[in-house]
């Protein structure tokens, strides 16, 4: 919340005209004013930076969670740097520490949240709007014209009124709180108006100002007339002075004469006679000038006593001036600190609220959600051993017509066989290869579905199966010349059966699928990956390489599901049921399967088992 402290105008000018006097009317009245001069502008200083701190607390950035500091620049050289760097050392924004910048040139302006500019600095608003555009950067500046920046401050006797442009916050993204716009001048009109009533203000203590200038040089003119009418009197009385100093000489001068006894009594009285009327003349003009000096002395002497009452009512006043506003702004702080407690203490409440809310309605929905979750996992559960008992036993059904259907195929081979003509041969052949592929469809079938029901797994040392798997595989590997290459292997925990299955299955495809003048070339290996951040467990990662015919990227995923073939019967034998056995072995034991390939160039399968 932004407080504005507004001193009334009439104080204002009565402050504004003591001052005055007191500047030129003593030594301790301009102390008095240098010191409020001082002081005024501290508070001011102090007041703009308080003003750009809460502005920036007032509006809402998009990424500012993304930065570990609140940064602020200043455009120009001004001091106001200073003065936000002090309050930066006290005062975080949102609970980030503050970084003051300065910038001289606008194209230098970057990485900040907040810029401030001053006009008297003189630079083109415009241009700055266009360069920090798209940037997420808040303008404030002070004294520009109305609604040309986002915030704009403007001096208003003691302290700052500001206009905001929410049109230009907007297109950066910015929110602004309720109360930052209800303290602003929200038209032209209000600006203009407190332009004027500026103007007027400044008037009026303009005009009270040239009053007291005009009774000053009043007074400094009555006081040069006295001191002219004296310098006058001075010369009058050192040329008084100079004549009688001539005449003793004279007096001298004719005594010291031989013919001075020879003079007639006469002339001697009238001369004596004479300067006794000069020494009259001379002492009565003394006496008036003396007079006239005295009253001027006591004129004085009374000026200097009413501007020493004036200093001391002015400084009177001042004290108690600035009690009035030590308690107004004591005052000021302390309600600003309870309305700030009180709404920090009714935000807190309802966020507890909300959160107890929410919190309460999420418990519920996950009650929900995982009642429903173990519904769905039991019915889902029945429904995998229905299907796994309806394939094993209709796996297990269609094997008894089938066996009835192969022994009739022998039969008839055996006794009529030579009763058929060649089309009726390549049928019952054609017959009996059906019959048989369809046995082992069934069959895959069947193992499919018992796969996974082993529930103790024992160790089973990966080395030993692989030599059991080369005996297994010995006439294939014979007759395809395969080179198969295994590193060492761990012991890893599962089912014998369905492991010895898992790379059996993949050491025959890459025998299977490879071009027909290509030797198979395999190789096995093993490492161990540490523990998955997730699920933490460590796995063991087979990797089994070949050369073979490669698989095309689109049918990577479609190669694991049952009875999917990507080649015809007569290029490559096999039901399509071998890799949907291995994923569903993997998936059992805990691991994944996959692979990387390439046409032409062959194919790695890797697995995972848990450690």
């Amino acid at each position: 919340m932004i407080v504005k402290q507004i001193l009334p105008a009439k104080v204002v000018t009565f402050i504004q005209g003591c001052l005055f006097i007191f500047f030129f009317f003593g030594s301790t009245g301009f102390s008095t004013l240098f010191g409020q001069d001082t002081t005024n502008e501290e508070v001011k200083r102090l007041q703009r930076a308080i003003f750009i701190n809460n502005f920036a607390q007032q509006i809402i950035w998009s990424d500012l969670g993304e930065s570990e500091t609140f940064k602020i620049g200043v455009l120009g050289s001004d001091r106001t740097v200073i003065d936000l760097q002090a309050l930066s050392q006290k005062r975080r924004i949102f609970n980030k520490p503050v970084e003051v910048k300065r910038f001289e040139l606008v194209k230098d302006i970057d990485d900040i949240h907040l810029l401030y500019v001053n006009n008297k600095y003189n630079y083109d608003i415009d241009y700055i709007l266009n360069k920090i555009k798209g940037k997420e950067i808040l303008l404030v500046t002070e004294d520009y014209k109305y609604n040309s920046s986002m915030i704009n401050m403007v001096n208003v006797g003691n302290t700052f009124e500001y206009e905001i442009n929410e049109d230009l916050i907007k297109n950066q993204n910015f929110i602004v709180s309720s109360s930052l716009k209800d303290y602003s001048i929200s038209s032209a009109e209000k600006w203009k108006q407190l332009y004027r009533d500026s103007q007027n203000a400044l008037k009026i203590v303009s005009e009270e100002k040239t009053q007291q200038q005009k009774k000053i040089k009043e007074k400094d003119r009555q006081v040069d007339s006295q001191n002219q009418k004296i310098e006058s009197q001075e010369k009058k009385l050192e040329e008084r002075e100079t004549a009688i100093r001539e005449r003793n000489q004279r007096l001298a001068e004719l005594s010291l004469e031989s013919d001075l006894h020879q003079k007639n009594y006469e002339e001697k009285a009238a001369i004596e006679q004479e300067l006794e009327t000069n020494i009259r003349e001379q002492l009565v003009f003394i006496n008036d000038l003396s007079l006239k000096i005295d009253s001027s002395t006591s004129a004085i002497t009374e000026q200097k006593d009413v501007l020493r009452q004036q200093n001391s009512d002015i400084a009177e006043k001042e004290t108690i001036l600035a009690a009035t506003n030590s308690e107004l702004k004591t005052q000021k702080t302390v309600n600003l600190l309870l309305i700030v407690l009180a709404s920090v203490l009714l935000l807190g409440s309802l966020l507890i609220y909300r959160n107890y809310r929410n919190k309460k309605r999420l418990n519920n929905e996950l009650a929900e959600k995982n009642q429903a979750i173990r519904e769905q996992a039991v019915e889902l559960e029945r429904k995998n051993k229905e299907l796994e008992q309806f394939a094993y036993i209709a796996s297990h059904d269609l094997k008894e017509p089938l066996n009835s259907i192969s022994s009739l195929i022998d039969m008839l081979r055996e006794d009529y066989e030579d009763k058929f003509d060649e089309s009726g041969k390549e049928s019952i052949h054609f017959i009996k290869n059906s019959s048989d592929r369809m046995k082992y469809l069934i069959e895959g079938l069947l193992e499919y579905s018992r796969l996974g029901k082993e529930v103790s797994y024992k160790s089973i040392d990966c080395n030993k199966l692989m030599i059991d798997l080369k005996l297994d595989l010995k006439h294939a590997i014979d007759r395809t010349g395969a080179a198969i290459k295994v590193k060492d292997l761990p012991v890893i925990q599962g089912s014998d059966f369905e492991i010895r299955m898992l790379f059996q299955n993949l050491i025959s495809n890459a025998m299977k699928f490879v071009e027909t003048d290509v030797h198979p070339k395999i190789e096995i290996s093993c490492e161990k990956q540490t523990a998955d951040s997730e699920t933490e467990k460590s796995y063991w990662k087979f990797s089994i390489m070949d050369n073979g015919i490669g698989i095309p990227e689109m049918y990577q995923e479609r190669i694991f599901s049952i009875f999917q073939r990507l080649h015809s019967r007569e290029i490559y034998e096999g039901t399509g049921i071998g890799l949907a056995h291995c994923k569903k072995i993997v998936e059992t034991h805990g691991g994944q399967i996959w692979l990387d390939s390439e046409v032409g160039k062959g194919s790695t399968f890797y697995v995972t088992i848990p450690v």
